[in-house]
């Protein structure tokens, strides 16, 4: 497709791009698929509002959407879904402390009932970063190192490095508990730092010069104002490019730790950043025309009286289309197109259809072309790319491939972290293009779902169906989400809709809508895989009811449930016990270099540290049945 402005809306389909370039290891990896085999789309659910909340990882069981209703869940079977509820019925008891605790002695409980004690001081947690360059200075390094061992560092990371993880790995894996690796080391710069960081590696040369014409959105521009990352984010890690150099580093620390996971256990899981592995200048213009070509077929969908449905929903009228798009004076046989690649037509085409309209092609910067309505042609996001970011952009896509298939000859599954919402469509297309590689028979890539965005629903559900159109296997993490704050900060000073749903209730009826059509779609065609991240009993308990309903069984290995290390040992070891996969997120790395990342999440977590009451008398009354029974020096046997 050429950009001269006669053509900018013709279409025709040429050797694939993402593909990265056809001189690049990166060939197997087609970023914009042609292919797009027809099915018929039928919603199972009937929409509610939608909406979102804070950051605490709470969940309410009753507030799950209008298509589901759980007390009628337990009363009714669904012969249909794998049999009765009872069939396959079980249930987990998530306060019998000996059995929440028995991969625990008593010094590591009461580690725990310290630790959560001491997070709930909001002095403590304030100053942490001050009181602990005190330690320092008062005890040196070696003994302060020691000490957040025995204390802070000990409770929620596993160790320095992939040979002293091990130890606790095997512990876990022996009561039942999986893990996903998180090499968890943050460069420990200043705010001023960080921001001259973000605004070298996110602006373009040709928007540093200002040379031509620039149709970048706000949203997707990097501003020093938020050019620290790290503010207002809980327990997500942080990168900040530097060089290509660094990003090498990176990609040879997730491949030790991809290497380690698969050492320890069949089953695990290791965790990956995006942002880590290439310049996030492409992040933010991939995204920003990703949202440009979905908010044109939303506009073109509207012009056809489809206002207000489901975005799977929406079907353009092919012939409509053309006329339209003619008369705007773009150029080209849509209906003829979009007709020809497919063995049967409906004369509609829906919002997977319309993004093979991103079509593919041998530069990547070809792909940063945007809809222009008023004029009917596609406008390059920048005029200018140099030599240089051309070949940054393909490197951080063959750093990706190399590690997705590093993690299927390790037996190893990829999960893929979420991000902020400026980089988070061109994050999610690309893991999914890594999923349509790679998880062909079995789910190896995992892409995470941030609930508390007003448009998680239609991500979730577009890519469960484009799975199911291509054959291969949905997985995914549910998440609320790690950037509320900033996030909702950021909208409010730059100007545009905060992407963030409204309130803590609304987040739970998104996350339950999410759940819901993930669960349904595992117990319709068994190829599909979830994680529920989430440390709310509540939330467990409503998956394991839904479980029942659908006939689901933990054997089935579809249904996953994650915890962070350190907490929520009460969910997730009878889980475990139960047969159910669990998993622990397990962050790992040298002290000094963790520290900084434990501290932030120390005090973004403050609320669900004050919030723990009922994790600390689970403790006591573990400790104290202990004590009266003479097991105060219980070991733990595997």
């Amino acid at each position: 497709m050429k950009h001269s402005s006669g053509l900018m809306f013709s279409v025709r389909a040429v050797p694939a791009l993402t593909r990265a370039g056809v001189d690049t290891p990166f060939s197997r990896l087609s970023v914009f698929s042609s292919r797009r085999p027809r099915s018929t789309v039928t919603s199972t659910s009937t929409s509610t509002s939608a909406s979102a909340s804070p950051q605490t990882d709470r969940d309410d069981a009753g507030s799950s959407g209008a298509r589901h209703d759980s007390a009628r869940w337990e009363e009714s079977s669904d012969p249909g879904r794998g049999g009765t509820a009872a069939a396959n019925e079980s249930s987990v008891d998530f306060d019998q402390t000996q059995e929440a605790y028995k991969s625990k002695d008593s010094l590591e409980l009461l580690r725990s009932l310290v630790v959560f004690k001491l997070c709930s001081y909001d002095f403590l947690v304030d100053k942490n970063k001050e009181i602990m360059d005190l330690g320092k200075k008062v005890i040196g390094q070696k003994a302060f190192d020691q000490l957040m061992k025995m204390t802070f560092y000990g409770q929620f990371v596993a160790g320095e490095d992939h040979r002293t993880i091990r130890p606790l790995l095997q512990k876990n894996q022996a009561f039942g508990v999986g893990s996903v690796l998180d090499y968890s080391v943050e460069e420990d710069i200043s705010q001023e730092e960080a921001e001259q960081k973000e605004m070298d590696s996110c602006v373009s040369a040709a928007e540093k010069e200002s040379v031509g014409v620039d149709h970048r959105e706000k949203k997707y521009k990097a501003h020093k104002r938020f050019g620290d990352r790290r503010g207002g984010v809980t327990g997500a890690r942080t990168y900040f490019y530097a060089d290509e150099a660094k990003c090498d580093q990176h990609m040879e620390t997730f491949l030790k730790c991809i290497k380690a996971s698969g050492g320890s256990s069949m089953d695990g899981f290791s965790a990956i950043k995006m942002t880590a592995l290439g310049r996030p200048q492409f992040l933010l213009q991939f995204s920003e025309v990703l949202v440009k070509w979905r908010r044109f077929f939303t506009f073109l969908a509207e012009h056809q009286g489809k206002h207000g449905m489901e975005a799977l929903e929406q079907k353009l009228e092919l012939e409509q289309l053309q006329e339209f798009l003619t008369r705007l004076g773009a150029k080209g046989d849509f209906y003829g197109w979009f007709t020809e690649r497919k063995q049967e037509s409906s004369g509609t085409i829906d919002m997977l259809d319309w993004n093979s309209l991103i079509d593919e092609r041998t530069k990547i910067s070809d792909l940063l072309v945007v809809p222009n309505v008023e004029e009917g042609v596609l406008e390059p996001l920048l005029e200018k790319f140099t030599i240089e970011e051309e070949k940054q952009m393909k490197r951080m896509l063959q750093r990706m491939d190399v590690l997705a298939k590093h993690a299927e000859e390790n037996g190893v599954r990829l999960m893929v972290d979420a991000e902020q919402t400026y980089f988070q469509p061109a994050i999610s297309r690309l893991t999914l293009e890594m999923q349509r590689i790679y998880n062909r028979k079995k789910a190896i890539i995992f892409n995470t779902y941030q609930c508390y965005l007003k448009e998680a629903y239609d991500n979730v559900s577009m890519d469960v169906e484009l799975s199911r159109r291509e054959g291969w296997c949905f997985a995914a993490k549910l998440v609320r989400g790690a950037y509320m704050y900033q996030e909702r900060e950021r909208a409010q000073e730059i100007g545009y809709e905060d992407p963030i749903n409204p309130d803590y209730e609304s987040t739970n009826r998104m996350y339950h809508r999410c759940l819901d059509y993930v669960l349904d779609e595992i117990a319709l065609n068994r190829n599909a895989n979830v994680m529920v991240a989430s440390h709310n009993e509540d939330t467990v308990k409503y998956t394991l009811r839904r479980m029942n309903k659908l006939g689901l069984v933990p054997t089935e290995n579809k249904v996953y449930f994650g915890q962070l290390l350190g907490m929520c040992d009460q969910i997730s070891f009878p889980l475990g016990q139960a047969g159910y996969p669990v998993y622990k997120y397990v962050p790992y790395g040298p002290v000094s270099e963790v520290m900084p990342y434990l501290s932030r999440r120390v005090q973004e977590n403050r609320g669900f540290m004050k919030g723990a009451q009922k994790e600390r008398e689970l403790l006591w009354r573990e400790l104290k049945r202990r004590l009266a029974s003479g097991e105060l020096f219980y070991r733990p046997v595997y």
